[in-house]
């Protein structure tokens, strides 16, 4: 006996994944939110969805707009089809029936509807004023009940829309099988939409608010990435290999090069080398093994300028498919999206190396500061299951002092290996040094070193032990 539910496909991007694989056939939903959070684009959006499938759908208003205004709205959005209104997807309004004749006569007309239409998807955009037709719980629990009761019968999926705030002692709350709620609120000076499943009988949802976004596609979610990938995707293979950094040397330091699939960052203040050594890694890549540029500075053209300047050919790297370059500026970025961006991206070309410019991006994106650590640790796992080896950044004024505290000790435990960067001047000149400061597992060769910026295509090179910073013998274990 196969006691597996039967899902509608939403085809709405992550909405799916934190209902617990989509939404259950012959089930009541309530998608609950304020005037323009966005249910009305999320119901037509899964209406058109389901449309394109071959489903029939009815779509009953109890407000006093016109539809005209809805169809010159959803005219804007990507999945509007106009050529299905009138043929897969009916829109009708009983405005005036609930008005006049009440909920039975609404009823009524809407298990007349729902026969002659063949609906196998109920969309009630207005439950707000059916409710305020009631004269008391029990009706609106018997208008819920009936009409549940008939749409089941049939098959038939149903979303009732309301803008009232459902709470879990509401009549329709206890009624129906799901309840998505969506909110739009400020975070300082911005504005944050997000989702949650306040509701899911049968189903095991993804718990907590996620983000989402309107755009002319209409509304993707981004599901929370601890909650997502609380476990990795694949079970991480142990590799003993290394992949060369393409700094000369400096392989020799770390014990032979990066352990394979591991997640390295940078530390150092300004200046000091960081995103010469990411060129310089990623000049390594070939067709064969690509990698991944994830930047939030400079664009494509002004990191391919830079490279040039350092003898790199970038843009022909580019062209060739042998790196993908990515930039998301530094302005109103959504941290979820950042991760899925990413990691489709190295998934994609089955990057083998990754140089993301600035981890400061990320924490930049978050509303909710207490995520940081998870996040991160969800994101570096993720990384290592598919098989990246990663090398990112990190800035801070100094190496000296409390620069451990910036990234904080914990997320600085959920990386493999750290690369100390700092600069000073010297004799009238900046001179630039590189110190390993961990390699997880692994001895390394702890001492300080001077680091040059080359102009003939090697990018960053050591060139040896700076004056007074220790010898080579005094090497380390990671931990």
């Amino acid at each position: 006996m196969d006691n597996t539910l039967a899902r509608l496909s939403s085809d709405v991007p992550g909405l799916d994944q934190i209902c617990g694989g989509g939404l259950i056939a012959g089930s009541s939903y309530i998608i609950q939110g304020r005037p323009g959070a966005g249910k009305t684009i999320l119901a037509n959006q899964i209406a058109f969805a389901q449309a394109r499938r071959g489903s029939k759908v009815l779509y009953v208003t109890l407000l006093a707009e016109s539809h005209d205004r809805l169809f010159q709205s959803l005219s804007a959005l990507d999945f509007y089809d106009a050529a299905r209104v009138g043929k897969d997807l009916t829109y009708i309004s009983l405005f005036r029936t609930l008005l006049d004749e009440g909920l039975d006569a609404l009823v009524a007309t809407l298990r007349g509807e729902l026969a002659r239409q063949k609906a196998s998807i109920l969309i009630l955009d207005g439950l707000l004023n059916a409710r305020e037709s009631g004269q008391s719980n029990l009706d609106v629990k018997t208008f819920v009940a009936e009409l549940q009761g008939h749409a089941a019968f049939t098959g038939c999926t149903v979303l009732f829309l309301t803008s009232a705030r459902i709470d879990e002692s509401s009549p329709e709350h206890t009624m129906v099988d799901g309840v998505l709620q969506l909110e739009e609120r400020l975070s300082a000076s911005r504005t944050v939409r997000q989702i949650r499943v306040a509701k899911s009988r049968g189903s095991g949802a993804l718990g907590g608010l996620h983000l989402f976004e309107i755009s002319r596609r209409g509304i993707d979610v981004y599901p929370r990435l601890e909650a997502a990938l609380a476990s990795p995707s694949a079970a991480e293979r142990p590799v003993t290999a290394r992949l060369t950094t393409g700094v000369a040397g400096l392989d020799e330091r770390l014990g032979g090069g990066l352990p394979h699939n591991s997640v390295s960052v940078l530390v150092g203040p300004a200046g000091s080398g960081k995103t010469t050594f990411g060129l310089t890694f990623l000049k390594e890549a070939t067709r064969e093994r690509p990698g991944v540029h994830f930047g939030f500075y400079e664009t494509p053209e002004r990191l391919c300028t830079k490279a040039h300047a350092l003898g790199i050919d970038l843009q022909g790297l580019a062209a060739s498919g042998a790196l993908t370059l990515l930039w998301r500026p530094l302005t109103e970025n959504l941290l979820d999206k950042l991760a899925y961006d990413l990691l489709r991206a190295v998934r994609e070309t089955r990057a083998e190396r990754l140089f993301i410019d600035g981890l400061t991006g990320f924490e930049r994106a978050t509303v909710d500061p207490h995520r940081v650590v998870e996040f991160f640790s969800a994101l570096t796992n993720e990384l290592r299951a598919v098989g990246v080896t990663t090398v990112c950044t990190w800035e801070v004024k100094e190496l000296s002092g409390p620069w451990v505290t910036n990234p904080s000790p914990e997320i600085l435990s959920q990386l493999d290996n750290v690369i100390g960067m700092q600069h000073e001047m010297t004799g009238g000149r900046l001179k630039r040094s590189i110190t390993v400061l961990k390699v997880r597992d692994s001895l390394f060769d702890t001492s300080v070193a001077e680091a040059v910026i080359s102009r003939a295509g090697t990018g960053l090179q050591v060139t040896g032990t700076m004056p007074g910073g220790g010898a080579a013998a005094g090497c380390g274990a990671g931990h």
